[in-house]
């Protein structure tokens, strides 16, 4: 029974509004982590205060189970930890930090890990810094975040939505339907869906990764081809995301002045907001204009005036000049996430009638403010004396991390004429294409050490901080390119004996590679690395003697090409048949 006069609909949102209201009331009872606390406490909640009037039945609640545990515990997710086994700058969640790290650190980059945040309830670990303390102590919370929306996701009950659908493959027989289904991708070039409503994104203080860049009326248009070769203009530029593409578009030519795609202003005229709902804009400045004949030659402007396509017609048949052939994008963002400079090159140039449909060209590409590239060590094949490119692939399916400094991604020890080991841990030297390189250094062992604690002593000084997994096969091998890094072997081969002590005595790195292309201009190809580590028995020694062993790393290039064989093209074939009465009168 609802009063009179009350619509159901309101009715329903009143109740709603009311529950959420009871739930933002409660106060989480949250346990504080500081420092070397081992286990994240959990906040515990107390039951909702009811805001029912007495009397009022109770409203139905869901029927379905509670929603499934979430595979990823947010304690343990930490999306600032870059550097495997080497504690990062600022970030408060990575386990290789220290109380000592946690002292000089002056705010936490990562302040809030959490999951969906369309669930009404869920765990969220927020971390912060106490500098009141001496010396500066981290602060861990685990708390349950509630979402105050009315609209929040209370179940998950529908199990086909926890997983994806096997997309249907187009064959002989669903081709037809399926392109009388996708109708809407292939009938003209002009977008269907209007872009004066703002899509739902979060609203951050900073751009992050796949984040669409924001303008003052919708978002940055890139146009791309979806399920054919056609453009779609509704496609937003993503934050971060580099991207090449072609697509053709269907136009007409008698048509070509209004159409907004094949216009220059269409790309220059938006203003991208500085970050994410900020009413700082940064207009998009036009850096070159390149104009192309029909006969492909290519003149640059001086000026670069917006310029408008225009219809001429010459004989029998029609042009349009001024046709936006190809985009650029070069974006300028800073390390807090803020886009500071956009700027824009096209290529310009006039469509007969004869290479219609248009095929059109889109990049867009981010640089960061302040830094400077990379250097390579090969384009594409090594070159001879350069470090090797190595890296870590966090899990699978991801790209290839690598450190800054590539005079350290894959190193051994370093010798030097003292030759004590303890005082060169963390000395190394890089490993160079094609330089086969040995050292070594001493260690002086007493009986008093537990072996398991020399073991490992001597391994970690083998191995180093951070040993890679992979290797770039090419010089210029792209962190995203997965397939062109070849995984690095590891093998450890041991001696045992009785009443003897395992200790690591050499790392031997073999890099195999191979001439890769032309014979004239050969490019130098890794594709195979193994690192074997090599394990001797000592005898046990006895309290207070003091024994003396020696470490050794070496490197060697193996050169696996096979021999150059010449290729000559195939003899052609003469397929010809004589008259029948060629020989005549002698046959």
């Amino acid at each position: 029974m609802r009063p009179r006069g009350v619509p159901p609909l309101l009715v329903v949102l009143l109740g709603c509004w009311a529950s959420v209201s009871a739930q933002t009331e409660a106060t989480p009872a949250v346990a504080t982590e500081v420092l070397n606390s081992t286990e994240a406490a959990l906040a515990t909640f107390g039951p909702f205060p009811s805001t029912r009037p007495l009397g009022t039945p109770r409203a139905p609640g869901p029927t379905s189970g509670p929603r499934p545990t979430p595979v990823t515990d947010v304690a343990a997710l930490c999306v600032c930890d870059l550097s495997p086994a080497q504690c990062d700058v600022n970030c408060c969640c990575d386990p290789d930090c220290s109380s000592v790290d946690f002292s000089v650190f002056s705010a936490c980059s990562v302040p809030v890990v959490m999951g969906d945040n369309q669930f009404c309830s869920q765990k969220a670990a927020i971390y912060s810094l106490n500098f009141t303390a001496n010396p500066p102590q981290r602060v861990f919370k685990l708390v349950d975040q509630i979402n105050p929306s009315i609209f929040c996701i209370y179940t998950t009950n529908y199990k086909p939505a926890l997983s994806f659908i096997n997309p249907e493959v187009p064959d002989e027989n669903s081709f037809d339907t399926l392109m009388r289904t996708a109708d809407g991708f292939t009938s003209n070039a002009e977008s269907d869906i209007s872009f004066t409503t703002k899509l739902d994104v979060p609203s951050t203080a900073k751009y992050e990764y796949g984040v669409p860049l924001q303008t003052s009326d919708s978002f940055l248009r890139f146009p791309s081809s979806l399920t054919s070769s056609l453009c779609t203009d509704n496609n937003p530029a993503a934050f971060l995301v580099n991207q090449a593409v072609k697509c053709t578009r269907k136009i007409n030519l008698e048509q070509c002045e209004e159409t907004e795609a094949l216009s220059m202003a269409f790309y220059s005229s938006p203003e991208i907001r500085r970050v994410p709902d900020s009413r700082t804009k940064v207009p998009i400045t036009v850096q070159s204009i390149v104009i192309q004949s029909l006969n492909k030659t290519l003149t640059r402007r001086e000026d670069t005036d917006v310029l408008q396509p225009a219809l001429v017609n010459a004989g029998h048949f029609s042009l349009c000049m001024n046709v936006v052939l190809e985009v650029k994008y070069s974006l300028t963002y800073t390390d807090a996430g803020e886009v500071i400079k956009a700027d824009l090159s096209l290529l310009l140039g006039t469509v007969s009638s004869v290479v219609v449909p248009l095929q059109q060209k889109f990049e867009i590409h981010f640089l960061q403010e302040n830094t400077k590239p990379v250097p390579l060590s090969g384009n594409p094949g090594y070159v001879v004396g350069l470090p090797l490119a190595a890296g870590f692939q966090p899990h699978k399916g991801s790209g290839i991390i690598q450190i800054t400094n590539r005079y350290r991604q894959l190193t051994i020890l370093h010798s030097t004429t003292e030759q004590d080991c303890l005082a060169l841990e963390g000395v190394r030297t890089p490993v160079l294409f094609g330089y086969t390189m040995q050292s070594g250094c001493k260690l002086r062992l007493t009986g008093a050490l537990p072996c398991r604690l020399v073991a490992q002593k001597v391994e970690s000084l083998l191995w180093g901080q951070g040993f890679p997994d992979y290797v770039a096969s090419f010089g210029n091998s792209q962190a995203q390119d997965v397939l062109d890094w070849v995984p690095i072997h590891f093998i450890t081969q041991s001696f045992n004996r009785k009443d003897s002590c395992q200790l690591p005595g050499a790392l031997v790195i073999e890099v195999k590679w191979t001439k890769y292309g032309s014979l004239l201009n050969p490019q130098a190809k890794i594709v195979n690395v193994t690192a074997n580590l090599i394990s001797s028995s000592f005898p046990e020694a006895n309290s207070g003697n003091e024994r003396t062993i020696l470490i050794s790393t070496a490197v060697t290039f193996v050169d696996v090409s096979a021999p150059a064989e010449a290729g000559f093209r195939a003899p052609p074939a003469i397929n010809a048949r004589l008259p029948f009465n060629f020989f005549f009168p002698f046959v």
